[in-house]
């Protein structure tokens, strides 16, 4: 070899993969961008507008919300404004807003296009992760398939696109979904998992329950040695203990109760729902199925499309038919079972939750747990074959047309939007 030369060790080849992932998909979704989602504020930029409360030394907005926003998603309590969403979005907003001094001159929706592509980047190096335990079967090559997938080929690529409050924290609830699978694998991160878990609740509230996949990593690396396995569970429990304790603060600060988060004080025509039935019932539970399992696109020959997309989105084996191939898994390694138990727990909040996640394109609360379906299908033992390459490129076919479409004014006619909620499937 010669002198200065040496070739890359493991580490320093999947970084480096992992590095070209987030630079490919952050080229294709700032390519998919709307001009004015790059150039400008959004209009439903609630994290910079939180950010900038913070700048200024208080917990509510200072007034009413701008009249840009519509009033869109505010809580209003004893006079006051507030943004109710999960912090942690705002938190890193904070910077950029500190250094213009002016949340409308913060492009909110170019800031949340350079960190979608840290999602894909860490599930990569999570999965390789999986292969180097010798728990995939999955090469290198696969690994890197499977992380474009979930980019372009799942309801990830067109919440990239938005930039606005809702899909924003999609975007960075699944970067630390991804990281936190990535340090929770083999219970090797203990402290970083559970920082990972606990921003993420300061996100994506549902995140909080994918803490099963940790303890029994931990349980299954750690049970014959009681003290090394009580040391790794009090290690990754203290910052999400540390998290959840500034948020029962800053809900007490904010509206006089610690579990007080505001949503029941929010300006919205579907109020009288949360107040009748609550903000988690049963009662909502058919209808997220619905969604879930059966929402289709429906033909429109007199219309003005020749289809339409019901705002509620689609059925998430539409927009992702290669989850289909975690039905029939021919293997069941380690840790299919925690992830299964984990997807599980993250996934119930949302079903019994009084929205189906209105207004999208697809189901975009499986974003909450998409990067654990990744990593089972990893896990699955399949190869990956012709049908499941086809499957794929239709699942990202049908996300590109939802990533381009989803949200433009040109393109609305695609798109069936019952302001009352009610329609979920074609009216008679």
């Amino acid at each position: 070899m010669p002198l200065g030369e040496r070739s890359l060790t493991s580490r320093e080849r999947r970084l480096l993969l992992a590095g070209a992932v987030y630079l490919l998909t952050s080229v294709v979704f700032f390519l998919f961008a709307a001009p004015e989602v790059v150039h400008a504020h959004t209009p439903w930029n609630h994290f910079a507008l939180l950010a900038d409360a913070w700048r200024h030394g208080h917990l509510d907005l200072g007034g009413p919300p701008p009249a840009y926003t519509g009033n869109n998603d505010f809580s209003h309590f004893e006079g006051k404004w507030y943004v109710v969403f999960p912090p942690f979005p705002a938190l890193l907003l904070l910077p950029l807003v500190a250094i213009v001094k002016d949340p409308e001159r913060v492009q909110d929706g170019q800031f949340f296009l350079w960190l979608a592509g840290v999602a894909p980047a860490l599930l990569f190096l999570a999965l390789e992760k999986l292969r180097r335990f010798g728990r995939s079967e999955c090469s290198e090559r696969a690994n890197l398939g499977l992380c474009l997938l979930f980019a372009f080929g799942s309801v990830y690529f067109f919440c990239a696109e938005q930039g606005t409050v809702w899909y924003a924290a999609h975007i960075v609830g699944a970067a630390l979904a991804a990281a936190y699978l990535l340090f929770a694998l083999e219970a090797e991160r203990p402290w970083l998992a559970g920082l990972a878990l606990g921003l993420g609740f300061a996100t994506r509230t549902p995140l909080l329950f994918a803490a099963p996949l940790f303890l029994l990593e931990a349980w299954r690396t750690c049970s014959a040695d009681r003290s090394k396995l009580a040391r790794s569970v009090l290690v990754f429990a203290i910052p999400i203990a540390a998290v959840l304790l500034l948020t029962f603060v800053h809900n007490q600060a904010r509206f006089g109760n610690p579990f007080e988060v505001g949503y029941r004080y929010l300006g919205i025509a579907w109020q009288f729902r949360i107040q009748k039935w609550g903000l988690f019932a049963y009662h909502y539970l058919a209808k997220n199925l619905g969604v879930l399992l059966t929402s289709l696109p429906f033909q429109t020959p007199d219309g003005p499309a020749p289809f339409q997309i019901n705002a509620h989105g689609l059925a998430l084996w539409v927009t992702s038919p290669i989850y289909l191939w975690l039905l029939w898994p021919r293997r069941r390694g380690v840790p299919s079972r925690a992830l299964w138990l984990t997807v599980l727990c993250v996934a119930i909040p949302t079903l019994f939750y009084q929205n189906t996640g209105w207004v999208q394109f697809g189901y975009r609360f499986s974003n909450d747990y998409a990067v654990f379906l990744f990593a089972l299908l990893a896990l699955s033992g399949h190869r990956f074959g012709r049908a499941f390459q086809m499957a794929g490129c239709a699942a990202v076919l049908v996300n590109a047309f939802g990533a381009w479409t989803f949200g433009r004014a040109e393109y609305a006619a695609y798109y069936f939007q019952d302001n009352t909620q009610r329609i979920v499937y074609q009216p008679d």
